[in-house]
């Protein structure tokens, strides 16, 4: 056999780089999703977190109970507690840190997002852009 028969050598898979943590949590954060987790009226396993399109910025971030883990949520474990990310949100959360912050007349789960472009002036709802990755 010459050269241009010879089957091509199969080359060794590459190793796999490893997944980047999504979103990690202050210790404040982690302080209340424990607290949201004990008070809630039924059993829930963490809080899900995503992004949804409106406001006047074009983009608001969305916290809610989750009482099951779907097969598609992408879950962040951090200080104890479990944080569901919805897949449409990935790229738009990656590096993101999630604070609680409480004064005199608010208490609100913080996101200091990489991400982030810009947000609106009431604070509500934020432009973001996806990570590159």
């Amino acid at each position: 056999m010459n050269d241009m028969t010879q089957a091509p050598q199969a080359s060794a898979p590459r190793p796999k780089r490893p997944r980047p943590q999504v979103m990690r949590l202050t210790d404040a954060a982690a302080q209340r999703v424990q607290e949201l987790t004990r008070r809630a009226d039924s059993e829930i396993v963490g809080l899900r977190v995503g992004v949804k399109n409106g406001g006047c910025a074009g983009q608001s971030y969305t916290v809610e109970y989750a009482h099951d883990i779907r097969p598609t949520d992408e879950v962040v474990e951090d200080k104890g507690v479990k944080i569901l990310i919805d897949p449409k949100a990935v790229l738009f959360l990656l590096g993101t840190e999630m604070d609680y912050k409480a004064d005199k007349m608010q208490a609100q789960f913080v996101f200091n997002n990489p991400n982030q472009i810009s947000a609106c002036g009431c604070g509500e709802s934020v432009q973001l852009r996806p990570a590159e990755v």
